[in-house]
């Protein structure tokens, strides 16, 4: 069995896995956690990720965390298999994988049958010189008029994923949105658990959680990470917050625009995200705040704790 723990930034899933691990753990039903999350991946990338703490991976064994320098160009694919690799090294040992996180595409490509379109060297650089001119937003633009619903899934500023979805259209004359996988499942017997939050109380949540990374210190981190290339970071320099710091950095707003920038653009993903988990029928929806949240999530993945 895998469980596969969903739902938007803030609502509480990585909290929930380690209860759950360590509950499952302690009666005897050895689990540890796979991150599912495309920016955890990066090592340095902790206050602005809500990565788990030191504390937190030395009670549970994390997978997939803090494996990729800032600089690496992380894919979807290259992820899919390495997770996949986790999960079976997991049930062979008889371990209960534990799959976390709220990146809809990584998801998906780990627990579905979920394969990639291939690549065009010559249109995939002239896509490339065009977001390097122009920047995501006119593709984006593009990517809207002739698939709307692929347009919906993307980040506006995402334009390495924007180009990816223009290359597979092209390449393969159907919306991108037809390149992805109905809801078939390649892993056998998964369970999947979405946390259920309130759009008022989430929005809450995610100032609170911002406000927080400020005090931690995310200014500084980002200004070190700065030091260390993560501008060069195709991915990782347009990871959520991230992108605003460096923008305050770089002196082209100030940090309380930086900072109300960020709640604002993360409240606006934590929607996308609620959207693209809700359309998942396999999805058993908990609310996040259950007083006995630990026992029904049980309950609903049928173990025995």
């Amino acid at each position: 069995m895998t469980i596969v723990l969903v739902g938007p930034t803030a609502s509480g899933k990585s909290a929930l896995a380690l209860a759950l691990a360590e509950r499952l753990t302690a009666a005897g039903r050895p689990a540890e956690i796979v991150n599912g999350d495309s920016m955890l991946v990066y090592r340095g990338m902790d206050i602005g990720t809500a990565k788990p703490t030191a504390a937190e991976l030395a009670v549970v064994p994390h997978h997939l965390v803090d494996i990729y320098d800032i600089d690496k160009t992380a894919t979807v694919a290259e992820f899919q298999g390495l997770a996949r690799a986790v999960i079976d090294d997991c049930r062979a040992r008889s371990v209960l994988p534990i799959v976390v996180g709220g990146s809809a595409l990584y998801l998906r490509a780990i627990v579905d049958d979920f394969r990639f379109p291939g690549t065009d060297p010559e249109l995939r650089a002239e896509l490339e010189a065009e977001l390097e001119r122009h920047g995501p937003e006119p593709l984006h633009r593009r990517l809207a008029e002739i698939d709307p619903p692929a347009a919906e899934l993307i980040e506006p500023r995402n334009g390495r994923r924007v180009v990816r979805a223009l290359e597979v259209i092209a390449l393969t004359g159907e919306p991108y949105q037809a390149a992805l996988p109905d809801h078939v499942a390649a892993l056998p017997d998964v369970r999947l658990i979405g946390l259920d939050v309130d759009r008022e109380t989430l929005n809450r949540r995610i100032a609170d959680r911002v406000h927080a990374m400020w005090r931690q210190g995310f200014v500084e981190e980002v200004r070190q990470l700065a030091g260390r290339g993560l501008r060069d970071g195709v991915t990782a320099s347009r990871a959520l917050g991230y992108r605003q710091v460096l923008a305050y950095l770089d002196g082209e707003i100030d940090e309380q625009r930086a900072m109300t920038d960020t709640i604002t653009a993360t409240r606006r993903f934590a929607r996308r995200q609620d959207g693209w988990f809700r359309r998942d029928p396999r999805i058993r929806w908990l609310p996040y705040d259950a007083a006995e949240l630990v026992p029904r999530a049980l309950t609903v993945a049928a173990v025995e704790a």
